[in-house]
């Protein structure tokens, strides 16, 4: 079976066709580019008028609509699905949170059976666990009584499933040191966050093979003339991934705009950090064991601090458009390539190429989601 997008100025990201068509078969790109749907078709979907781009792919995001990673079941990565691909999103990484061995390993393992089974919705990729091995003066939102240094019996249970695309941790705790090297020898992002590391201490854990931040900017050591900390070695080291939240709330416009300059589109990576409140009333809601309030589109803890977000990746994709004044290519660039080539699935992932997924979004001129195509399927609205 054959799918024809017709029509659509394609970001590929890395280029634009204007009025081009997409082939679709068996759930592959079979052919991109200006005239070639002529093709032998037994499905058209007109995108004249409209932006054809790769699906948003979301790394760090932890819940939406009710349900959290943490709740530790199918029927939560299912549900985070289906919200994620009405916003454009076909690809992403359910985000632990810091949590004693069983309540994380129960986590692993239901992404894990929906990696295994059909998910009507956007594709769980792995895992990212951000925590538990992170410093508790940089914990944010993060259990305090559950954070603790890296032991190997510990994180080589997490990692059974073979599913860890990414694991956040403070670098410069020495008994996480060895960390490093065995997640991404298992193929996972080592990722600097919840940190107090120096900047002397991110030279270090780069020539480990370190090459991810977490939020950047979010509880870790900033920025300081005479001590540069952990931003800098973030910014300033072309090894690392740059995630940024661009809520406006999270971090200025002003901020994002920096982390843009200074990484480019093709190291600073788009996430949501969304939790279970995402596409819900204003209310409470729960993280981690832990009441949170969401209210005029902030989630913070009862004492005011931030607990993720409530944004959505269409959202996100719109905002950084605007506080950057980037061009859209790069806008979505940040939102799926960069993304997919920070966890290693850029084979396969990320952009419109013959051969790769078909993983597809179809946006109006403001970047409003109009169609969401996963595997080469049109996802059903909600």
């Amino acid at each position: 079976m054959r799918t024809a997008v017709r029509g659509g100025r394609v970001v590929t990201p890395l280029d634009v066709f204007d009025q081009a068509d997409i082939i679709i078969e068996d759930g592959r790109i079979l052919a991109i580019g200006p005239g070639i749907a002529d093709a032998d078709v037994s499905e058209t979907i007109d995108a004249e008028g409209q932006i054809v781009a790769p699906g948003y792919i979301d790394v760090h995001v932890h819940g939406s609509a009710g349900h959290d990673t943490m709740d530790g079941t199918r029927e939560a990565i299912e549900g985070m699905a289906k919200f994620f691909a009405g916003h454009g999103v076909t690809s992403f990484c359910p985000t632990t949170l810091t949590a004693p061995p069983e309540a994380l390993m129960a986590s692993v393992r239901a992404v894990h059976e929906c990696q295994q089974n059909a998910v009507e919705g956007a594709q769980p990729l792995g895992v990212h666990l951000e925590g538990p091995y992170i410093e508790a003066g940089k914990k944010g939102a993060q259990p305090e009584e559950h954070v603790r240094a890296a032991a190997a019996g510990d994180y080589k249970e997490l990692f059974s499933c073979g599913n860890i695309r990414l694991i956040t941790f403070a670098p410069e705790i020495e008994e996480n040191k060895e960390l490093i090297a065995f997640a991404r020898s298992r193929g996972a992002a080592a990722v600097v966050g919840h940190s107090d590391a120096t900047y002397e201490q991110m030279v270090e854990a780069v020539k480990l093979g370190l090459n991810h931040a977490t939020h950047t900017f979010n509880q870790m050591t900033g920025i300081h003339h005479r001590k540069p900390g952990t931003v800098s070695g973030v910014l300033l080291l072309d090894e690392i991934y740059a995630e940024f939240i661009a809520d406006g709330i999270h971090l200025h416009p002003a901020i994002v705009d920096m982390i843009v300059r200074l990484k480019g589109p093709g190291k600073a990576l788009l996430i949501t950090d969304a939790i279970s409140g995402a596409g819900m009333p204003e209310g409470d809601y729960e993280l981690g064991g832990q009441r949170i309030v969401v209210k005029e589109g902030a989630v913070r803890l009862e004492d005011g601090t931030l607990a993720g977000s409530a944004l959505t990746m269409d959202q996100a994709v719109r905002n950084v458009r605007r506080f950057t004044r980037r061009p859209l290519r790069e806008c979505i660039q940040m939102a799926t390539l960069t993304p997919a080539r920070s966890i290693g699935a850029a084979d396969r992932k990320g952009s419109l190429e013959q051969g790769k997924d078909a993983d597809v979004v179809i946006l109006d001129p403001d970047l409003d989601v109009l169609t969401t195509i996963v595997a080469g399927k049109v996802v059903p609205r909600a």
